[in-house]
């Protein structure tokens, strides 16, 4: 862990409810520079909530977030995002490349105004996730994995410190899965990353810790990991992890 330098992800007490249901209780952990972090947890445990807060899309009931030393959203321009599902209209007229490219959109930057530096991160991203092929091709001719890779490669695109990833392998098989996982290890040599897995047994394969998050946060290191902490952590739940779960 030597190689980890600062903390870039900092929670301090945090808590967080949806109108009267809590979703966080009393959160306080940090992530540290370089970091290949796994968040697991049930469905309604409160990932893609704690992701938001690190993105600055919501303020914590209680608490402090702070990235990389600062308020979330002075800082946003430092994130990476690919969502689980992207939902695009079918007959939606947009090609891989224009997507891309629309990860090099700033603030004050006009609409679809992108000059020779933008085109060339964006043919380098592309080419690094494995899209390049499909660069002119429209969203509804890509496959389920073709179509995730590219929203990889639009995260990408923003070129970012820190790459916050929600289940991104959800709509690949398990083939796909170990390739793009292998993708995102050799992208941590370059930058910090959050992924949220429901598959355990998987990720501990690439992660560096594991931050269990059943409403309430428990990290791990990998070799920690054991069919205890997962029944603790997951309870009634433990269904959900994946078949992968037997290589722990």
């Amino acid at each position: 862990m030597g190689r980890f330098a600062k903390n870039i992800v900092e929670f301090d007490n945090v808590s967080f409810r949806y109108q009267t249901s809590p979703v966080l209780k009393e959160i306080t952990f940090a992530m540290r520079e370089g970091e290949f972090l796994g968040l697991v947890g049930p469905n309604g445990g409160g990932k893609s909530t704690l992701l938001k807060l690190i993105m600055g899309l919501i303020k914590p009931d209680q608490g402090d977030v702070r990235i990389f030393g600062s308020h979330p959203q002075k800082v946003c321009r430092k994130l990476g995002y690919v969502p689980q599902f992207a939902r695009f209209p079918s007959d939606f007229p947009i090609t891989v490349e224009e997507t891309v490219l629309m990860g090099r959109i700033r603030p004050g930057k006009l609409w679809l105004r992108y000059n020779k530096e933008d085109k060339a991160v964006a043919l380098r991203v592309m080419q690094e996730t494995g899209v390049a092929e499909f660069a002119q091709r429209t969203l509804d001719q890509l496959s389920g994995g073709q179509l995730q890779r590219v929203l990889i490669a639009r995260a990408l695109a923003t070129e970012p410190e820190l790459l916050l990833l929600d289940e991104p392998t959800a709509s690949v098989d398990s083939h796909q899965e170990k390739g793009v996982f292998e993708l995102f290890k050799e992208l941590n040599k370059r930058m910090s990353i959050i992924v949220i897995s429901h598959d355990i047994g998987f990720i501990t394969n690439y992660v560096d810790r594991v931050a269990c998050l059943n409403k309430e946060l428990l990290c791990h290191e990998t070799h920690a990991i054991t069919p205890d902490v997962i029944e603790q952590m997951y309870g009634d739940h433990i269904h959900m992890i994946h078949h992968h779960t037997h290589s722990i």
